[in-house]
């Protein structure tokens, strides 16, 4: 109906007149009601193509010209979703590459740690059978023979020095409470109370001067704690891993030992190649690892005794002090080792230090 109506209006004749205004015409309010018609259904069709028109992801594209079959037509939804399928294919094989990497590194990790164990584990039981040859140092080897038997009589002396300590902690707090007892006693019973007022003052000075020895035993106690369970571990962890590097560098040698004595065809010279290069670098470290130690067993030896010269003389001068009575000398003896006592009740940090 409508292209019935556009046809009629197109073919209709407008007279002009002689001034050239269009003259009326009584098919003019046709074309305006044809005009409105056609703007009308236009409306229409936009507004329909508007509620139920096509999605975005299923909009199609046109490969042919205008007219073309739908063989041309491809979905954009199909070559969104294309797109995302490579993009995620993608992704997913880059990250098991990595994964791969990984699990390849791991594998030649755990390959060289069980060949290393393998070789050791063969050169520790071959010198214990005594069928393999082991590399000795005399001297150093003897040094570390009584370096371990010198932390052993250092760790009695800790332990007796600790039990003296806590020993000589109960007496002093005896003699306090046996003070106290003294003087209450000497108010209550005035018979006695000059004999009471005696041992109570006695006490108390015992009291006294066993907290300033305790100090000082206190002090011996701690530095030979450092030195015993910080020094001398700390030598004889390095003295370990010597220990640990010349195995390692025996076990290497061996195993040369036994490929040089072997074929010499080209798959066994890139053998002996391979285990001459792994011997150079046990070598390197077992050499490392003994220089290192004997450094730290020198220091070691000097700090010994610098340290152990100075809490022999505190521990000496501190006893004969509090034994032979002799208080001046027994604080004088703390002030000399730079010693400071903790007031009663010290023993317990305050709050504002635990924050």
């Amino acid at each position: 109906m409508t292209d019935s109506i556009m046809s009629k209006a197109a073919t209709m004749e407008i007279p002009i007149n002689s001034n050239g205004d269009t003259g009326t015409l009584p098919e003019d309010d046709s074309l305006e009601q044809a005009a409105q018609l056609q703007w009308s259904l236009d409306e229409k069709d936009l507004q329909q193509v508007m509620v139920s028109g096509p999605n975005l992801n299923e909009t199609s594209i046109v490969s042919g010209g205008y007219g073309g079959t739908a063989e041309g037509i491809i979905p954009t939804s199909s070559i969104k979703g294309s797109n995302m399928h490579h993009s995620s294919s993608s992704s997913s094989m880059v990250a098991d590459d990595a994964t791969r990497g990984v699990a390849v590194e791991k594998l030649e990790t755990m390959k060289k740690w069980g060949l290393n164990t393998y070789k050791c584990t063969k050169q520790m039981i071959s010198e214990r059978f005594g069928r393999g040859s082991r590399t000795v140092d005399l001297e150093l080897e003897a040094q570390i023979e009584v370096l371990r038997d010198t932390k052993k009589k250092y760790e009695n002396v800790l332990r007796l020095a600790r039990a003296l300590t806590n020993h000589f902690y109960n007496m002093v707090q005896t003699q306090h409470a046996l003070g106290d007892t003294f003087a209450d006693l000497s108010q209550k019973s005035p018979e006695l109370r000059d004999e009471f007022g005696y041992n109570a003052e006695t006490q108390k000075l015992l009291c006294k001067n066993g907290e300033t020895l305790l100090g000082a035993v206190n002090f011996f106690v701690s530095s030979i704690n450092t030195l015993v369970n910080k020094t001398m571990d700390d030598t004889l962890m390095t003295i370990k891993m010597y220990e640990n590097a010349r195995l390692e560098f025996d076990a290497y040698r061996s195993d040369l030992e036994e490929l040089s004595l072997g074929p010499r065809d080209a798959v066994a010279m890139a053998r002996i190649d391979a285990a001459q290069e792994q011997y150079q670098v046990q070598k390197d470290k077992y050499e490392h690892l003994r220089s290192d130690v004997i450094i730290k067993l020198k220091f070691l030896e000097e700090n010994k005794v610098k340290v152990m010269h100075k809490q022999l003389l505190l521990f000496h001068n501190a006893i004969s002090a509090y034994f032979a009575g002799n208080q001046q000398q027994l604080e004088q003896t703390l002030k000399q080792f730079n010693i400071k006592l903790r007031p009663p009740g010290a023993d317990k940090p305050s709050w504002l230090e635990e924050q």
